[in-house]
C-alpha cells in the first residue's frame, strides 16, 4: 500500500504517464498481445515475427489468386486482354517461367511453417486471427485496385486528350467495372474492421472485469490517488484501443504498400518530383511531432476532466432526495460548475494547440494539389511525358505522401495523441489490477489474516489503510460458535473499521486475524447494497443460483422481517425495480436482514444493520437471528442491542479497548448513569 505523496506527485505522475516515448509503444504492446498471443518472456518478438509472416503469406496467396483470374480471363477473352492488360499479363507469365515463382512457393510455405510451429498458441486464438487475415487480404485487395485505378485512369486520359474515343470507351468501361468490383470488397473490409474490434473490446472489458472483481480490487483501487474514474477506462478507453489499434495497423499497412507500389510508379514518371516529396514528408513529420507532444498532455487531461465532470453528474443523481433536503443545489452547482470549468479550461488550450497545428497541416495538404503539376507541366509542354502520366502522376503523389505523412495528413495527430493518453491510462489501470502484493513503505506492516474455524484476534493493533492513524492497539479475543459480540464506542473510534479489518478489506497495522472462510459469513452494512435486478435477486444475492430456495420458503422469511406484503405491492418476486428508490430505509434493512436468514451464514457480521427501524422490528430481527445459532458481531450505538448479545468490545479514542460479559457492561453502565 503507497504512502501519502507530496503535493506535486500528481503532476510528475501525468508528465510520466502523458508522454510520448518509446515505453508508450512497450505500454501498447502489453495491453493489445494478450488478445493475439499469450505473454511471456520474448513473446512479444514471436507474435511480430507472425503478424509479418502472415503479411507475407498473403501477399503470395493474393499474387496467386490474381494471377489465376487474369490467366482465365486470357483464356476466356484474349483480345479483351491485350487492349486493356497485355502488359500485367505478360508480368505473370514471365513471373511463373522464371525462378520468380520459387520466391512465390518460398513466402507460401514459410509463413505456414511458422503457424504450424506456433499453432499451440495460436489455435485457441483462431477467431481473431482468421478475421485478422481476411482484414489483411482486403487491404492488400484495396492497395492493388489503387494502383489498378492510376493505371487505367491514365490511359483513359491520355485517351480523352488525343480525342481517341474507341480507347476511351474502352477504358471507361474498364474504369467502371475496378469500381463494380472494389465496392463490395471496401464495405466487407470496413465491416470485418468493425466485426474483429467488437470481439476484441468483448474479450478486453471482460478480461478487465475479472482482474477488477478479483481480490476485491474495485475496492483497493479506491486508495490509488493515480487511478481516477475506472469506469470510464473499462467502457470509453476499452473501445477507443481496440477500435483505434485496428485502424492504425491497417492504416500503416495500407500506408507501406502505397509507398512500395506508387513510389515505383512515381519514379518511373519523374525521379526529381519522388525525390523532392521525400524530403516534403521527412520535414512535415518533424514539425507535426514538435506539436504531437503538447497535445497528448493536453488530451490526456481532458479524458480525466470530462470524466470528472461525468461523475460529479452521477453523483447528484444518485444522491438527490438528500440534496433536496438539504437544499443544497446552489452549493453542487457550483461543485459541478468548478468541474466544468476545468473542462473549458484545458479544452480551450487544446482547441488552440489545434489551431495552430491545422495552420500547417491544412496549407501542408493544400500544397498536394499545386506541387506535382508545378514539376511535370514543363515535362508536358516539352513532350517528353503524356497528358495522362501527369494525372496519373498526381494521384501516385498523393498516395505516397499520405504514405510518408500518414500522421500529418487527415487529423492524425489529435486521434493519435487522444490514443496515447487512452493507452497510459489503460496501461496504469493494468498494473493497478493485477499488483498482488501490496508495497508497505518502511516501518509499516500488514495484519495476519488466517482461515480458521471461529473468529479469534491476536494483538491486533489496527490503522487507516495509508498508516496515518492508529484507531485500536493490541486487541485480543476469540469469538465462540453462537455466541454474539457487540462493539460499541464513540463515532470515529474504529468500529466499523475493525469489521473491515475482519472483512480483509483493511489490512494495515500489526498482529493476527483468524475467520472462517468468507462463503461461510456475511456482512450487513447499514445501508443494504440493493442490486441492480429483480426482488428475488435482492433476497438471494450474492447467491443468485442458489435452487435450493423455494417461493414458499421466501414468503416464510419475508413474514419474518415483517414484509409479508411486499411480492404484492410491487408486482412479484420478477418484477425489475429501482429498490433504492422503491424501498425506505427500514425496508431495506429488513430486506437485508431476510436474505441473511436465507443465506443462513455460520457467521454475521451487522454494522449498525437496524439502525433506521424501530425497537419492536428490531426485537423482532435479532430474536429470529439469534434462534438461528448464527455466531455474530454487531456495531451499535442504541442500548437495546445489548441483550441479544454475549459480550461487549468497547473501543475507546485513546486506542485502548475493553471486552467484558453483556451482564457486567449493563451494571457499569447502570451505575454510570
Amino acid at each position: 500500500m503507497t504512502t501519502a505523496t507530496a503535493p506535486n506527485s500528481s503532476q510528475e505522475s501525468l508528465r510520466r504517464l502523458s508522454r510520448f516515448d518509446w515505453k508508450l509503444w512497450n505500454r501498447f504492446v502489453a495491453i493489445a498481445q494478450p488478445y493475439w498471443y499469450p505473454t511471456t518472456p520474448g513473446s512479444g518478438k514471436v507474435f511480430f515475427g507472425l503478424l509479418v509472416l502472415l503479411i507475407v503469406f498473403l501477399f503470395a496467396f493474393l499474387f496467386v489468386l490474381i494471377s489465376g483470374v487474369t490467366m482465365l480471363c486470357q483464356q476466356l477473352f484474349p483480345q479483351f486482354m491485350e487492349q486493356t492488360a497485355g502488359g500485367f499479363v505478360g508480368l505473370v507469365q514471365a513471373v511463373w517461367t522464371s525462378p520468380g515463382v520459387a520466391i512465390v512457393l518460398t513466402a507460401l510455405l514459410i509463413p505456414a511453417i511458422g503457424f504450424f510451429l506456433a499453432r499451440r498458441n495460436v489455435l485457441p486464438r483462431w477467431r481473431q486471427w482468421l478475421l485478422l487475415s481476411s482484414l489483411l487480404l482486403l487491404s492488400l485487395a484495396v492497395s492493388g485496385l489503387n494502383v489498378t485505378i492510376s493505371y487505367v485512369s491514365n490511359f483513359f486520359m491520355t485517351a480523352l486528350a488525343d480525342k481517341d474515343q474507341p480507347t476511351f470507351w474502352l477504358f471507361l468501361f474498364v474504369y467502371a467495372g475496378v469500381f463494380v468490383v472494389g465496392t463490395p470488397i471496401v464495405v466487407i473490409y470496413s465491416y470485418l474492421q468493425d466485426v474483429l474490434g467488437l470481439y476484441w473490446r468483448e474479450w478486453m472489458t471482460g478480461k478487465f472485469l475479472n482482474e477488477y472483481f478479483s481480490n476485491r480490487a474495485y475496492y483497493e483501487i479506491n486508495n490509488d490517488e493515480n487511478i481516477d474514474n475506472p469506469d470510464q477506462r473499462i467502457s470509453e478507453d476499452i473501445r477507443g484501443f481496440t477500435n483505434t489499434s485496428l485502424y492504425y495497423l491497417l492504416l500503416i499497412l495500407g500506408a507501406v504498400l502505397d509507398l512500395i507500389s506508387f513510389t515505383g510508379i512515381l519514379w518511373s514518371i519523374s525521379r526529381t518530383l519522388s525525390v523532392f516529396l521525400i524530403g516534403y514528408a521527412i520535414f512535415g513529420t518533424i514539425v507535426v511531432a514538435i506539436f504531437g507532444k503538447r497535445l497528448i498532455t493536453l488530451n490526456f487531461l481532458q479524458l480525466k476532466r470530462e470524466a470528472d465532470f461525468r461523475y460529479g453528474l452521477i453523483h447528484v443523481r444518485d444522491n438527490a432526495e438528500s440534496i433536496a433536503f438539504y437544499r443544497g443545489e446552489n452549493q453542487e452547482i457550483g461543485q459541478l460548475g468548478q468541474r466544468f470549468n476545468r473542462v473549458l479550461q484545458n479544452f480551450n488550450f487544446l482547441i488552440r494547440w489545434q489551431r495552430n497545428l491545422s495552420f500547417f497541416t491544412k496549407g501542408y495538404e493544400y500544397a498536394i494539389v499545386i506541387l506535382p503539376s508545378l514539376i511535370m507541366a514543363p515535362l508536358f509542354f516539352a513532350g517528353q511525358i503524356q497528358f495522362g502520366d501527369i494525372t496519373q502522376a498526381n494521384f501516385a503523389f498523393s498516395q505516397v505522401l499520405a504514405a510518408f505523412a500518414v500522421f500529418v495528413l487527415y487529423g492524425q495527430v489529435e486521434r493519435i495523441s487522444a490514443f496515447a493518453a487512452g493507452i497510459n491510462r489503460l496501461e496504469t489501470f493494468t498494473e493497478a489490477l493485477q499488483e498482488q502484493d501490496k508495497i508497505y513503505p518502511e516501518g509499516q506492516t500488514k495484519i495476519d489474516l488466517v482461515e480458521e474455524p471461529q473468529i479469534s484476534l491476536n494483538r491486533v493493533t489496527l490503522q487507516t489503510p495509508k498508516g496515518q492513524r492508529t484507531l485500536t492497539s493490541d486487541l485480543s479475543m476469540t469469538l465462540q460458535p453462537g455466541q454474539g459480540l457487540v462493539i460499541v464506542g464513540q463515532s470515529g473510534v474504529g468500529k466499523s473499521s475493525m469489521l473491515r479489518a475482519i472483512a480483509g478489506l483493511w489490512n494495515t497495522g500489526t498482529g493476527r486475524i483468524g475467520r472462517p472462510n468468507l462463503k461461510e459469513m456475511l456482512f450487513l452494512p447499514q445501508r443494504p447494497y440493493m442490486v441492480l435486478g429483480t426482488l428475488r435477486d435482492q433476497l438471494l444475492y450474492p447467491n443468485l443460483e442458489n435452487n435450493a430456495v423455494n417461493d414458499e420458503d421466501v414468503y416464510r422469511v419475508l413474514k419474518q422481517v415483517n414484509l409479508a406484503d411486499l411480492p404484492e405491492r410491487v408486482g412479484g418476486f420478477d418484477v425489475i425495480l429501482d429498490w433504492s428508490d422503491v424501498l425506505s430505509l427500514g425496508e431495506q434493512q429488513r430486506l437485508a436482514f431476510a436474505r441473511l436468514l436465507l443465506t443462513k451464514p455460520r457467521y454475521a457480521i451487522l454494522d449498525e444493520a437496524t439502525s433506521a427501524l424501530d425497537l419492536a422490528n428490531e426485537q423482532r430481527l435479532y430474536q429470529t437471528l439469534r434462534d438461528t445459532q448464527t455466531t455474530f458481531i454487531s456495531v451499535g450505538h442504541r442500548t437495546s442491542l445489548l441483550k441479544y448479545h454475549d459480550y461487549v468490545l468497547k473501543l475507546e479514542p485513546d486506542t485502548s479497548w475493553q471486552l467484558v460479559p453483556t451482564e457486567e457492561y449493563k451494571v457499569d453502565l447502570e451505575a454510570f448513569a
